[in-house]
């Protein structure tokens, strides 16, 4: 065994050098009372509860390092009355409700094992409560000062936003801004609640008691967030069938025990009045409940009478990044064998479709190269057109953990928000010139020959080409273009340059542009540059996937051009493997994309669309342009949870089952494969989308097989060979399992391209592609440029996170402006304002502050009451018609 031999109360174990004697004793199976410890945290050795003899010498076990050949003792009469004399003292100073019968706390427990009466507990209080915010309540009378609240949100969340106050008995935690909790700068990823030992910090209502861990038996479920792609591992408890908490599981392959508002508190909606139980069925241009069986048959006579009128092609389907890998396998099958057309597709098309061009034409897959285990561990971090510590929290407070332990970081973002305030280097390019932005790197890294030349040889092409485009990218013309300083461009390639270890990670801000993929091939470019992809030089580039199966809808084909696997409708032998598995003839040319299918039916050549978990009518682009497509199809589908703005265009709204409802797996942004499982039942009659697209093919004589989420996998790893080695049983015992996975006995790959690149010669491809304008530009009548993203509180349309707390802590949508701004146009904040575009018009409240650039507007997409994507334009990017969300010129004026 490795590691050091300690010997506990007589029992010899192992245990890695340098872990505490607290780990060796617990290692021992030994039960010791740690009110100041959480193996989470950094040791504070503050309660003096865990007082052990070591070597005969005695000493605080947590914050007292292990010894090779150590001899603990832990049992002595004079160490258990020093650990129940220190606990006694403690809890003295406590109200008798911290030992009341039934108090679930950590410090109680210790106390039961202590034998430290209830009536031990005499304070009478009188610090108060905070009870201002919605998820996290606080007793001050239970604070004992131990500090671990504090230590994990600035250790693991990085929020910094607990602290200590007052002196000696008086001190007790409380928000760093002195205010209610409410209006702190916590972001409620609930981590305090879980460590606090004495529930003065706890999730109000069912929850209590359950998140301590020591609390009443209850169903516990695991499965995956159903929320961002990070993809965190949640045990979800349950009590008389309903949800009372969500916990972070503590051996989650991401999330190691953290999580976010969202996933940890967003389950609200699920009970929400507004939920949909019944189908909805169009009848003199009402939408009234009708019966399951009449809305399968109405939907089955239109998608008849549409391929009647107009063929095959005068259907398609919009799938959804919410929905199971499963679920997304059958509604391509469905398409293609049910229907005759390659007409689906899913809203990776609005945000990652390029990085799936951009990565396959640099490296060969569609996917980041590298797990972000390894990203962690990288000496310099380039995060580019992201903002994960409010996208992806999880993510963010992870890479702030590893610059706050000495990482290099560059942030390039037009923003100064989350990461941004503790970079290294915070480039603030224009919006649309990532493209001259990371030439004029790439220019710096050729120049002072920090490239390295022999992986350029070995294992790359289009050096020369690439050569002689960068000559035109000097970091003087490079500021000119992009607004980025020419000294901070040169400082941030030699971070990159001269690491041992780089990885890049970048989001939205990077594919939606008018160039969105070139933006992809020439960030990809910096790495190859490096020799920092498939390499053990490096972490590669990484994308930060928006929604919580972004990634597998694309892996499972729901796309217009690809099968499951990323192999192309057009290639003959790939519709073979296909057609033997599935026994139909599959169509050999591509469909249509989200675009055109509007733009169809508009045209009056699409019959029928099925929109699969979407609320296009407020995410997509030109959002007017997209109702006016619906009301044309003759026949428009809805799978909601809710009647959203889409759902209300539709003629059938069929209620469906939310992630915590359902089973099948997730793909996350690392390409990890891992299970969803049902927590509770769909409410009345709600079904799942599997269900759902399974009875609507046999309501149009098909059987579609499958008879199960698990089968559908099995069948999927049949046709798709990067897909060969994954089973539902096989996660089931492994947790996580990353693709490419082609053998059922060996491990996925989580770090590609080591032997070779995917491409068809197996080198990495430099790109060169010229920097090119985005397709808008501010004007004297638009002289702003606005920029849309996402925030902590929120997600997407909302539609979830705004049926329950967050909508306390995130209540409206804010337009945010620098304040030479504001005074120019005479806004101020708190105000509403108008925003208006070439395109529409939405009407915001005004937010003052210097996190934008002058010149430069933010918002979210999260209210779509506001009006939002009315604004945004039609451009797309060239390859992928990926939208435009990131430049559009506007105007802003009072009311």
């Amino acid at each position: 065994m490795t590691g050091i031999a300690i010997e506990v109360d007589g029992t010899s174990v192992h245990v890695p050098e340098g872990a505490s004697l607290l780990t060796a004793v617990r290692a021992a199976g030994v039960e010791l009372p740690a009110l100041c410890s959480d193996d989470r945290l950094s040791p504070a050795g503050s309660c003096r509860t865990c007082l052990v003899r070591a070597d005969g010498r005695i000493a605080a076990a947590c914050v007292t390092p292990s010894s090779p050949g150590a001899r603990i003792k832990t049992t002595t009469d004079d160490l258990v009355r020093l650990r129940r004399d220190a606990v006694k003292i403690i809890v003295s100073a406590l109200p008798p409700e911290a030992l009341a019968e039934g108090n679930p706390s950590e410090l109680a427990h210790a106390c039961e094992s202590l034998g430290i009466a209830p009536e031990t507990a005499q304070s009478t209080g009188g610090r108060g409560r905070d009870d201002s915010h919605p998820y996290i309540h606080l007793d001050r009378d239970l604070c004992i000062a131990c500090g671990r609240c504090v230590r994990m949100c600035s250790e693991v969340q990085g929020t910094f936003a607990l602290t200590l106050v007052g002196r000696g008995g008086d001190t007790v935690v409380a928000p760093g801004t002195g205010g209610p909790w409410a209006a702190s700068d916590c972001v409620a990823c609930g981590g305090c609640v879980d460590t606090c030992p004495t529930g003065a910090i706890i999730q109000p209502g069912p929850a209590r008691g359950i998140t301590s861990g020591v609390g009443p038996a209850a169903a516990r479920t695991r499965t995956t967030c159903g929320y961002c792609g990070v993809g965190c591992a949640l045990d979800v408890v349950t009590q008389n069938g309903e949800v009372a908490a969500v916990l972070p599981a503590r051996d989650g392959p991401v999330n190691h025990g953290h999580a976010c508002v969202k996933g940890r508190f967003s389950h609200g909606f699920r009970t929400s009045p507004e939920r949909l139980t019944r189908p909805l069925l169009r009848r003199g241009g009402t939408l009234e409940p009708a019966g399951w069986d009449e809305a399968l048959a109405h939907v089955a006579r239109g998608l008849r009478a549409a391929v009647d009128a107009g063929g095959p092609d005068a259907v398609a389907a919009i799938s959804s990044a919410r929905a199971t890998n499963e679920d997304n396998y059958l509604v391509q099958k469905f398409m293609r064998v049910v229907i005759g057309t390659n007409n689906v597709d899913n809203c990776s098309r609005l945000c990652h479709s390029p990085s799936a061009a951009g990565l396959t034409a640099s490296f060969g897959l569609s996917g980041g190269t590298d797990s972000f285990d390894d990203v962690e561990r990288a000496d310099c971090l380039l995060v580019v057109g992201a903002n994960p510590v409010e996208a992806h929290p999880v993510v963010g407070a992870r890479l702030l953990n590893r610059v706050l332990h000495g990482a290099k970081l560059v942030v390039a973002d037009p923003r100064a928000v989350g990461l941004a305030l503790h970079a290294d280097v915070h480039l603030r390019p224009r919006p649309g010139t990532n493209v001259a932005l990371f030439h004029g790197l790439a220019h710096i890294l050729l120049a002072e020959r920090l490239a390295d030349e022999e992986f350029l040889r070995a294992r790359a092409t289009g050096l020369p080409e690439l050569t002689q485009l960068l000559a035109d990218y000097p970091p003087d013309r490079v500021a000119d273009i992009t607004g980025v300083p020419a000294p901070d461009l040169v400082a941030a390639a030699r971070l990159y340059g001269r690491a041992e270890r780089p990885a890049i990670v970048y989001g939205l801000g990077v594919t939606e542009h008018l160039h969105g993929t070139d933006g992809v091939r020439s960030l990809a470019n910096l790495a190859i540059l490096r020799g920092a992809v498939g390499t053990d030089r490096g972490y590669g580039v990484n994308p930060l996937r928006g929604q919580n199966n972004v990634q597998g809808a694309s892996d499972m084909g729901a796309l217009p051009d690809l099968l499951p696997g990323y192999g192309k409708v057009t290639d003959p032998a790939v519709r073979s493997r296909a057609e033997r598995v599935w026994g139909v003839t599959v169509p050999a040319r591509p469909g249509l994309r989200i675009p055109d299918m509007f733009a169809a039916a508009r045209a009056g050549d699409l019959r029928a669309l099925w929109v699969i978990g979407e609320d296009v009518c407020a995410t997509d682009p030109d959002a007017s342009h997209v109702a006016q497509a619906l009301d044309a199809c003759p026949l428009v589908v809805c799978n909601e949870l809710f009647l959203s703005e889409t759902a209300r265009h539709a003629d059938v709204v069929l209620p469906v089952a939310s992630w915590l409802e359902k089973d099948g797996t997730f793909v996350n942004f690392d390409r990890r494969f891992q299970r969803v499982r049902p927590a509770v039942p769909p409410p009345g009659e709600t079904r799942t989308d599997f269900d759902i697209v399974r009875a609507l093919a046999k309501a149009m004589g098909v059987d579609l097989g499958c008879a199960t989420p698990a089968d559908a996998l099995a069948e999927c790893a049949r046709l798709a060979p990067v897909f060969a080695g994954l089973s539902h049983d096989r996660l089931d015992h492994e947790g996580a399992v990353p693709w490419p996975c082609p053998d059922p006995d060996r491990p996925g790959e989580a770090k590609l391209y080591l032997e070779r690149f995917a491409t068809p010669d197996g080198l990495a491809h430099l790109a060169a592609t010229p920097y090119l304008p985005p397709g808008e530009e501010p004007d004297d009548s638009y002289p702003l440029v606005l920029v849309t993203g996402r925030r902590w509180a929120h997600y997407n349309s909302g539609s979830m996170t705004r049926r329950g707390g967050n909508l306390a802590l995130d209540p409206v949508d804010f337009l945010d402006l620098h304040p030479d701004d504001a005074a120019r146009y005479e806004v101020r904040g708190g105000e509403q304002v108008t925003v208006e575009s070439r395109h529409g018009r939405a009407r915001l409240i005004a937010r003052v502050s210097e996190q934008t650039a002058p010149g430069q507007v933010f918002c979210s997409f999260h209210f779509p009451a506001s009006g939002i994507n009315r604004l945004t334009s039609d451009h797309a990017d060239t390859v992928t018609s990926c939208p435009e969300y990131k430049v559009t010129a506007v105007r802003v004026a009072p009311p």
